[in-house]
């Protein structure tokens, strides 16, 4: 993916470099270039979370997710220098009416931007962040107008097919696999909510029944953007992970309550009609090497991991969970577990109370202990197991720091955030 980026701005860069010859130069050609990349990197940051299946099977959703910021970032910035080095150029002939459309897609992309950075991001809820995140589309829209009526690189018969099938690429994406493929799975598997569960205080488990799921193409550790049809903003979806291995007739999930959308979720009526977008993640049985599993899990973090407990071919006696949680009440899937180390030889390991300080991982009783020693305790030939870790974005950090210092190789630790 990294080397079709840089190849398309090798593109762009060529396609730049042949049609300087009837333009102007100095600050206003390359005003013209920082705006071609700006315009290519913005293409590629939608189609980086389009839902491509097969690259999201590639990569993974937490790498898209990575790559898509940086591009959204260095397009903005690129953004920013053409604005400058236009003013430098043509002076107050910029700000002509004629480019009402660059200023709207500007006014656009800057709320995006703005709404992106990781402070202002943590004020908002997931919804809204989401909903001001899709202005993004309204700015490539609004881009193309000013390009193709004003940019004076668009003469060449290449560079104008270039950049009409960059945008279509990017548009079919959104219209295929956004939008399509979600719509049509909605429709064939019919899914509904059947019953909700309580599985420990302010957490619950909805069982879902529908049509054909034995072709749904999921897999235990996968997860899906679920939108309730309850009538109270149901088109507002919310990513949750399949908390136990898909069956033909049913699913389940599990959610925390912790707002106004997850507490519509314990309200749930029998027969509620869902729609899904998905199935998303990597996390999954492929990523298994073989042989001895260990798999840390913190809080809800641990719903995908019980899935891949129930589908992982570990041998008995082969897997460890590692399961943090502040208070013994917030322990969920009690029976479960229990069955699973019955029959499966799974170890439990439970580590109760809050964590000992910013950075690690390990609960306050366990202050004393080192990161790194203590993962090498629990599991002293841990380098040579597969690790799978679902948790809190920093006690995630702070696991993979401790297992990459007793030796874990990077193919073997297995992470995927389905967040924002």
């Amino acid at each position: 993916m990294r080397i079709t980026a840089a190849l398309s701005l090798l593109i762009v860069t060529a396609l730049w470099t042949l049609g300087r010859d009837d333009a102007p130069g100095g600050p206003a050609a390359w005003g013209r270039l920082a705006a071609l990349w700006s315009a290519d990197l913005l293409l590629i940051q939608v189609v980086l979370m389009a839902r491509i299946p097969w690259v999201e099977r590639a990569y993974g959703q937490d790498t898209l997710a990575r790559w898509h910021r940086w591009t959204g970032f260095a397009s903005f910035q690129l953004l920013l220098a053409h604005v400058g080095l236009a003013v430098t150029a043509y002076g107050m002939r910029f700000f002509d009416p004629g480019m009402l459309w660059a200023y709207l897609a500007l006014a656009t992309l800057l709320l995006v931007v703005v709404t992106s950075v990781r402070r202002a991001r943590r004020r908002l809820r997931y919804e809204s962040w989401h909903l001001l995140h899709l202005y993004a589309y309204l700015g490539v829209g609004l881009a193309l107008p000013h390009m193709l009526l004003i940019g004076s690189d668009f003469r060449s018969p290449v560079a104008r097919a270039y950049w009409w099938s960059l945008y279509a690429v990017a548009a079919g994406s959104i219209v295929v696999f956004r939008l399509g493929l979600p719509m049509w799975r909605t429709l064939r598997h019919r899914l509904t909510v059947d019953h909700v569960d309580p599985e420990a205080p302010g957490l619950v488990s909805v069982y879902l029944g529908g049509r054909r799921l034995d072709r749904l193409p999921v897999r235990a550790g996968q997860f899906f953007v679920w939108r309730f049809l309850d009538g109270r903003e149901g088109l507002r979806g919310h990513p949750f992970s399949l908390s136990g291995p898909p069956r033909s007739d049913s699913l389940r999930i599990t959610v925390k309550v912790v707002g106004d959308g997850t507490s519509r979720v314990a309200a749930l009526r029998p027969g509620t009609r869902v729609l899904i977008e998905g199935p998303y993640g990597r996390m999954t049985a492929a990523t298994y090497a073989g042989g001895p599993v260990t798999m840390l899990a913190c809080g809800t973090g641990v719903t995908p991991l019980l899935a891949l407990l129930w589908d992982l071919p570990y041998g008995h006696g082969r897997a460890t969970l590692v399961y943090r949680t502040r208070h013994p009440h917030e322990v969920a899937f009690l029976k479960e577990l229990e069955w699973l180390a019955e029959h499966r030889g799974v170890r439990l390991v439970p580590l109760v109370g809050p964590r000992a300080e910013a950075g690690s991982w390990l609960p306050a009783e366990y202050a004393d202990y080192d990161d790194a020693e203590a993962l090498r305790s629990l599991a002293p030939d841990l380098a040579g197991h597969d690790v799978y870790v679902c948790g809190p974005d920093a006690w995630a950090a702070s696991v993979f720091r401790a297992a990459r210092a007793v030796g874990v190789p990077p193919a073997r630790l297995h992470r995927e955030r389905f967040g924002w």
